[in-house]
């Protein structure tokens, strides 16, 4: 299935402008408003504005204001990704993706893990909606290891896991994925190029790690095959986030 059009990042010519390059990049860089309330999260999404064009709504933001802290985003013509990581039987999680479209959000989440008939349903809840957002599938968090990983009892590598729960959910009807940058290369051969991969644990060089385990910087993610880049502290924890998402637009568009 074809990337949406909405969702397509546009690759232009060979040796584009640089204007250009950093028009590419902000269609691809996602920031993560992980903020406990909506008034910090709307105070950052005025700093960064000019410049990113993608805001993640998390669980915390999303438990503390609910629904109505999309509605601002949306209004300001920001492209929303609700990532709430939807786990649960079929019909609990069809019933919320159905909600959720109706919030004028472009993308969202649901773990993979939940098995294929809960995939299944939550595709077939967006039949007959108009415009209806991509699901990604999450596989495996990036904050864990091949220890972690272990200590769940799921006895292979992340990789292992990454790429079984990517080829279920193809089977199932889903062709967005949130990976770690160390899975790209490898989903983006099984995706082809209308898989739509979604990658957090992007740390720039420098950086501190935080409690991410597989990342990668900007520019290697994007050249590994990401679609979108999630970034979190990196830019809401630095003492001035626009000039941090500016520094990582440059990053990004130097590898495209």
């Amino acid at each position: 299935m074809p990337i949406p059009e909405r969702l397509n990042p546009s690759f232009g010519p060979a040796h584009p402008p640089v204007v250009d390059l950093i028009e590419d990049a902000r269609k691809r860089l996602i920031v993560a408003l992980d903020m406990p309330d909506a008034v910090s999260a709307l105070a950052l999404v005025g700093q960064l504005e000019k410049n990113c064009q993608w805001f993640k709504v998390g669980l915390e933001l999303f438990v503390a204001a609910g629904p109505a802290v999309i509605e601002p985003l949306v209004a300001r013509g920001h492209s929303v990704f609700l990532d709430l990581k939807l786990h649960d039987i079929p019909n609990t999680v069809a019933g919320a993706v159905h909600s959720a479209a109706a919030l004028g959000i472009k993308m969202m989440t649901l773990h993979a893990a939940g098995g294929p008939a809960m995939l299944a349903a939550a595709r077939a809840a967006l039949d007959g909606v108009a415009d209806p957002p991509e699901l990604l599938a999450v596989t495996v968090l990036t904050s864990m290891d091949q220890a972690q990983v272990n200590d769940v009892g799921l006895g292979r590598s992340p990789a292992k896991q990454v790429e079984l729960l990517a080829r279920m959910g193809m089977e199932a009807g889903i062709h967005g994925f949130v990976c770690s940058p160390q899975e790209v290369a490898s989903l983006r051969a099984l995706t082809g190029p209308e898989g739509v991969l979604v990658v957090p644990g992007i740390r720039p060089a420098g950086t501190a790690i935080d409690d991410q385990k597989r990342i990668a910087t900007p520019a290697e993610a994007l050249r590994l095959g990401a679609s979108y880049l999630v970034v979190g502290r990196p830019i809401t924890q630095a003492p001035d986030p626009a000039e941090a998402a500016e520094a990582i637009l440059k990053e990004m568009a130097e590898a495209l």
